[in-house]
Formats: C-alpha cells, structure tokens, sequence
C-alpha cells in the first residue's frame, strides 16, 4: 500500500526515520508530547533519554507523589526490586509520572529515584496517562509489555513477590501463584517460622528461648507492627486487652485450647524493638530476623498493624484478624468461618433492637442506621479510627461514620453544637 506525504513523515516521526521500529509509536504516542520526545533521566536534572530508547523493553508507569507516605513506603522496595533488576541486565524500565503539588517536591521525591520521569512542567501528558489508565490511587504501577499487553497491579506483584514477579508475564504470574498454592497447602508452623539456625522464639523477658514446636495445636496471630506506627500505637493496647480476655476464657473451659500471639516487628533498630516488645505480653521473633520479611512477602502484608490468624494445625485462617478484633472483640476467636458466620446473625438480630437513626456526641447531623445492604460497606470507623464493615451509624449528607458500638447517643441540640463534622 502506497503512503501519502503526511503518512510517510508520520511514520518517519514515530520511528526516528527507521520503519523498523513503528512499535515504538506505542510508547511515543503515551510518554511524549509535541515538543517533546524525551523522558528526565535520574543521573542529573538536565539529562534526557530519547522515548525511543524504550524500544523492546517491558516499561513500569509508575504514578506516585513525595506528599503521600504509602507512595514513600512503596518507592523504597521499588527501588530495591529496580536495581536488582539492573544488576542482572533485565530489560525492564520505569518512568515516573508524578502527582506532586510543585516542582520542588518533584525535584526531592525524583532525586531518590535510579529510573526516567516525565518532566514536571508536562502537565497534559500526566493527566492524559491518569485517564488513560484510570488511576484512581496512589502508589500506582501498571506495566506495559513490548507486545502489547498490560498488568494493572504491579504494586501489589511487586509487594508480594518483588524481583521473582521479573518479566511481569501472565505466565510468569500464574508460575508463581502455583508455587504459592504448593505452598500454602503444605504450610506448619515450623516452616513458617524457623530457620536453619534458629528454631525458637523470644518470650517476653527476652531471656528464655520457647520452642516454635511449642505452639503447635494453638491457634496463633502473627502481629506485624512496629513502634513508629501511629494506628500500631492505637491497636496495640485493644489487642493487649483483648489477648488477655481469650487467654481468661479458655482457662476457664480447660481442655487444653490455647491462644498466642507472635509479634513480627517492623522497627528499625534493637532500641525500638525492645522499647515495644517490652509493653506486649506474647512471644516474639527475634529484631531484624530474615524470616520477617519472608513472612510478610508471603502473607501480602502491606500496611501495619496486621493480624494473621493460623489455626492450630499451622495453616491459615484469615490475614483480617486486626478488622475482626475491631468488630467482635474477644468473642472473634477463634476466628473461624463457623465463628464469623454465628457472630453475623447475632449482629442481624442486635441491630434489629437499634435506633434506625441517632445522634452523636461527635457530629453535628443525625446518622443514620445502615449496612452493607442499604448504603454500607466497608470503612473506617471515625470515633475509634478502626476499619468497620456490616452495620453502622452513618451521615447520608457527608459520609461520617461511626460502629454501633461507637455511638455516644446525644439529644439533637447537643449535637448541633458540635463544631467539627
């Protein structure tokens, strides 16, 4: 087929006057602009990679901002995975396409970073990429392959694999997720928590070594958490209370049921970690230990706290043991689907009993009764700050929600003095 003049210096354009490389018309209509077919390279401000460099490469939009701490969190292990990715000559490449508030926050947030961005001053080209691609949060990284196709949730790949996720296939995903099966399926444990040179863990005292076997037949809760975490600081002391209570009840049955906690610290040195273990009543796996972050890669962890429950023959029960702790307190042990299932038909029939709308000593309008049914669902409770899901008191004007539980019943002039909402 015969090319016009205009077609012929569009795909002169689009391939730098070479018709073997039209593909990169891809990441050329994407990443560039009318005056601009370069991308920033991390090496100075001023260096440039040409759009066309990217040609046969597997490419990461990555759409962060130095504002957000979940995107600071993220950039971290990010960076890892990208450089080991470098190391080994992989032919992968991620550009930075930021949502920070001015170019000085651009300019900070790019220095951490080994990879491309997308000028700050583009402002058009950021927002066609967000529509695009609907980006509806942060951190955000889809992944762009040389034939064409496309993954959604490189955040999540890159949290719960890192470099083994490396080529980014569907192929390579579902490798991965049957050895994660394999896995889970032949999980105890002993497996879980020891290594070559250490099969014990910390009791409180941080002088006795108790044997991980010790546990088997327990039911377990891994806690993830650490000491600078603000909601860690506010769990923590709920669990501490609640752990008690469970402990309490089963003494009193007998019959050799047993609860424990492990915790999994997430400090970053000794003097923290002792500083924190030394307020919780449960074990602990040693600061700084490698299994720690085995475990969090294969339980998916992405924010603390987190409550893992383990049943008593070492596999899993459920990883929203912190949400069920919120919502049922002690009574969620042992926190199995028999459990959860009893437990939200004694809640059915409870809000059966409650006010269908109430006011709140903390908000000013009268908050309605609602559940996942009839305008609920999930959120966080905004009394207590923990998550929350089934029934709650709720705002239909602004949003505000609390747990039944929650609710602090005042006279309606009471709560229109409230100054806050």
């Amino acid at each position: 087929m015969d090319l016009d003049d205009n077609s012929r210096n569009l795909v002169q354009a689009l391939t730098n006057g070479d018709p073997e490389k039209i593909s990169t018309s891809r990441f050329s209509s994407l990443l560039a602009s009318k005056d601009r077919d370069y991308l920033l390279s991390s090496t100075t401000q001023d260096d440039q990679v040409k759009i066309s460099d990217l040609e046969g490469k597997a490419i990461g939009l990555y759409f962060s901002a130095n504002w957000y701490p979940p995107c600071r969190n993220f950039n971290e292990v990010l960076i890892g995975v990208y450089e080991q990715l470098k190391s080994n000559g992989s032919n992968f490449e991620i550009v930075f396409v930021s949502s920070d508030e001015d170019l000085s926050a651009f300019n900070s947030y790019r220095e951490s970073m080994p990879w491309l961005s997308i000028p700050f001053s583009d402002l058009e080209t950021k927002k066609a990429l967000n529509r695009k691609f609907e980006v509806e949060g942060i951190p955000y990284l889809i992944i762009l392959q040389p034939d064409g196709s496309t993954l959604h949730d490189g955040v999540e790949l890159i949290y719960r694999y890192g470099i083994e996720a490396f080529p980014f296939t569907e192929e390579k995903l579902e490798e991965l997720r049957r050895e994660e099966r394999i896995k889970h399926e032949s999980q105890t444990l002993t497996n879980l928590l020891t290594n070559p040179g250490r099969d014990y863990l910390l009791d409180q005292t941080m002088a006795r070594k108790v044997p991980v076997d010790s546990l088997i037949g327990k039911t377990v809760g891994l806690y993830f958490s650490a000491q600078w975490c603000i909601p860690c600081a506010k769990f923590t002391p709920k669990l501490i209370s609640i752990y008690h209570k469970i402990k309490r009840s089963l003494e009193g049955k007998g019959g050799g049921e047993d609860f424990e906690i492990v915790f999994v610290s997430n400090d970053r040195d000794q003097s923290s970690f002792d500083s924190y273990y030394g307020t919780m009543p449960w074990l602990a796996l040693p600061s700084g230990d490698p299994i720690i972050r085995t475990l969090a890669k294969y339980f998916d962890v992405q924010g603390i706290p987190c409550l893992i429950i383990i049943d008593p023959d070492g596999k899993t029960v459920t990883k929203q043991g912190r949400n069920l702790i919120n919502l049922y307190q002690e009574n969620a042990y042992p926190f199995t689907c028999a459990k959860l299932e009893l437990l939200e038909k004694e809640m059915e029939e409870e809000a059966k009993r409650l006010p269908r709308s109430n006011y709140h000593a903390g908000h000013r309008h009268e908050l309605t009764l609602v559940s996942e049914g009839n305008g609920g669902g999930p959120f966080i409770c905004c009394d207590c700050d923990e998550q929350g899901s089934g029934w709650a008191y709720q705002c239909l004007g602004c949003g505000y929600e609390v747990h039944p539980r929650c609710m602090r019943a005042v006279d309606p002039a009471t709560a229109a003095s409230v100054q806050h909402t």
